[in-house]
């Protein structure tokens, strides 16, 4: 454990085969325990769980414009550092993910400078990736 706390989040999935090669397999996150219908796993020090669930999973229950882009909702993810966001991002090309908004930099020269990205899991739930200039502007204005 670290001095901070970190969260957990529990999510549906339609497949926990897929999930687990997903999770396990593209991420590269270390599994945890499991059950034959549940994993879970270290996502950057922070529990998130696999649920495979009887009526799968709903993806995004909405959007909002944001940047020209629709941003999927709800949506969960990661600040990582530059080198880590883009070798994701190239994780994710290699592996042909599709991207609900492919990498690219907001704010550029400004507070908050920040590259992003967007896909979907196997399940449909949405992920949001990030990578900060300089971290102590993630909560900026």
């Amino acid at each position: 454990m670290t001095d901070r706390p970190c969260f957990h989040l529990a999510i549906p999935v339609d497949d926990i085969v897929a999930a687990r090669a997903f999770y396990g397999g593209v991420l590269g996150l270390s599994e945890g325990r499991s059950d034959t219908l549940w994993v879970d796993w270290n996502f950057y020090g922070h529990q998130v769980v696999t649920h495979q669930t009887a009526d799968g999973s709903p993806g995004p229950a909405g959007h909002n414009p944001v940047d020209d882009h629709q941003v999927p909702v709800p949506h969960f993810g990661a600040v990582l550092t530059y080198d880590d966001f883009h070798d994701l991002a190239d994780k994710m090309k290699a592996a042909r993910a599709e991207f609900v908004i492919a990498p690219y930099l907001r704010f550029e020269g400004q507070p908050g400078e920040q590259w992003t990205m967007f896909f979907l899991d196997p399940a449909g739930n949405a992920m949001e990736f990030k990578a900060f200039a300089d971290e102590s502007m993630i909560f900026a204005k």
